[in-house]
């Protein structure tokens, strides 16, 4: 993976950058020492690290625009980071940047039933977002499968979703307002305490946007009462294919689950051996979620009954208790983490049109036939949005280049079905260089000057989302 050339000016002044930032903010929020910063070198795309010149930990918005002031005056490029989860390379750094992390910017702010929002600081983790609230009977919707760490910055940063998106939408759904610092330490507030702000959609443009164009220090979130009752079911199938054609079938029919997530045999067999869910033997899997009153439950999975009836599942199972439910959902959530227990992968993410799935899992098994390796499925079905786990072996030479490879040949399928290089966890680093393969010229030039306009001086986040010979010459104007 290439990235830019480190600016010399920049290392050459380390000492009178570090001393500037510590002018400004408390002395254990700034870090320096080599040792220190080699826990913020990589984010959870291992495959890449690269020590940051200092990394930063303010703890308001007022420090963190006075920090990024200090940036801004010396030159320094500045990577905004939340808890480290990003898939993508979101949060690598360069040689000659400051991490700044918000990780101790974690508080409630504000809790407003009545309007059915919470406004926290952007470190808060996204589970704790719903213990705020839980108790009162509320929840806050998106739940990425890092949930339990990954943080509402980064969030916001990659517009997440997570299992339960069908439903309820991704972030930029449930995300009313955020406070925003932009390079030059000025302080916005974009959105709020509302459902839509006038003028054009500046929070639209800030969700999903990857650090390009500001640090999120404070956002207002949209929260939701708690559904009456909930009820996943486990549906076993002889192939991917035929579970894809389910998945398209109920959503053709106008079905609406909370959730419908799919997982092939290995995949299915890693998080068994972690969570004893009680998982089918079978080729693939869907868990399907649906919610709300006892006979609106019924009725919704007597329909998704009939559909899956169609397609010969080897086993259609419902949850009989909470406890059930549980283990099955952890299953889920574990997913990641279980196959890593078992093998080195690389996590993709693109998205499809859901009536394309069986067509791109057929392709996706021929394609690691060809390429020699193995791929692991697991993905949010209802909709589209793939997270094929291309195993590798880190220690064989020539193994991650040939992921690599497979991997945008994956994406790029993706986009020829009429799909997108991502769905939620960003272009970061990973699909730097795919960009071309979705958008032209003239697209990617328009993305570009909106960075243009935030961050002129193209200081924030660097060598991320836009190819480096597209964007060549920017930084400094």
């Amino acid at each position: 993976m290439e990235m830019p050339a480190v600016d010399a000016r920049v290392m050459a002044r380390k000492s009178e950058i570090v001393a500037g930032l510590r002018a400004v903010l408390p002395a254990d929020a700034v870090i320096d020492d080599p040792t220190e910063t080699k826990a913020y070198e990589c984010d959870a795309l291992s495959a890449y690290r690269c020590p940051p010149l200092a990394a930063i930990l303010p703890r308001s918005t007022a420090e963190v625009a006075a920090a990024l002031k200090v940036c801004d005056a010396m030159g320094v490029p500045v990577v905004p980071r939340g808890a480290g989860t990003s898939l993508a390379g979101g949060a690598l750094p360069t040689a000659d940047s400051v991490i700044l992390g918000v990780a101790r910017m974690n508080r409630v702010l504000e809790v407003d039933y009545a309007n059915r929002l919470i406004r926290v600081d952007a470190g808060r983790t996204n589970l704790s977002v719903t213990g705020a609230v839980e108790a009162d009977g509320f929840f806050y919707a998106p739940d990425p499968s890092s949930q339990l760490a990954c943080a509402i910055a980064g969030n916001i940063a990659m517009n997440s979703g997570g299992a339960h998106c069908l439903k309820y939408g991704v972030t930029t759904n449930n995300l009313l307002g955020v406070t925003l610092v932009l390079m030059d330490g000025s302080v916005v507030e974009i959105g709020g305490a509302h459902m839509d702000a006038g003028g054009l959609d500046l929070l639209g443009v800030i969700c999903g946007s990857e650090g390009q164009l500001g640090v999120v220090t404070e956002a207002t979130l949209r929260i939701l009462p708690k559904p009456e009752g909930a009820r996943p079911v486990l549906i076993g199938f002889n192939s991917n294919e035929v579970a894809g054609a389910c998945v398209a079938d109920i959503i053709k029919a106008g079905v609406l689950p909370v959730a419908i997530e799919f997982m092939d045999r290995p995949c299915i067999r890693a998080c068994e051996d972690f969570a004893r869910a009680g998982y089918p033997d079978c080729e693939a899997l869907l868990i399907i979620e649906v919610e709300g009153a006892e006979a609106e439950i019924d009725e919704q999975l007597g329909l998704i009954r009939q559909i899956a009836m169609r397609h010969d599942p080897v086993e259609f199972r419902e949850s009989g208790s909470e406890e059930e439910s549980k283990k099955i959902w952890l299953g889920r959530k574990s997913a990641f983490g279980a196959m890593g227990q078992i093998n080195d992968y690389m996590c993709l993410d693109g998205t499809i049109p859901v009536s394309a799935l069986p067509h791109v899992l057929k392709r996706i098994g021929e394609m690691s036939r060809d390429c020699g390796l193995d791929v692991a499925n697991v993905f949010h079905a209802g909709d589209g949005n793939m997270h094929p786990l291309i195993l590798y072996d880190a220690n064989k030479p020539g193994d991650l280049e040939l992921c690599e490879a497979f991997g945008a040949d994956i994406l790029k399928l993706c986009v020829e079905v009429g799909g997108c290089l991502t769905g939620e966890h960003g272009v970061g680093i990973e699909k730097r260089d795919l960009m071309g393969v979705q958008y032209d010229g003239p697209d990617m030039e328009a993305q570009m000057r909106v960075k243009d306009v935030f961050d002129p001086k193209w200081l924030l986040n660097p060598a991320k989302v836009f190819p480096l010979a597209a964007s060549s010459g920017r930084r400094d104007g």
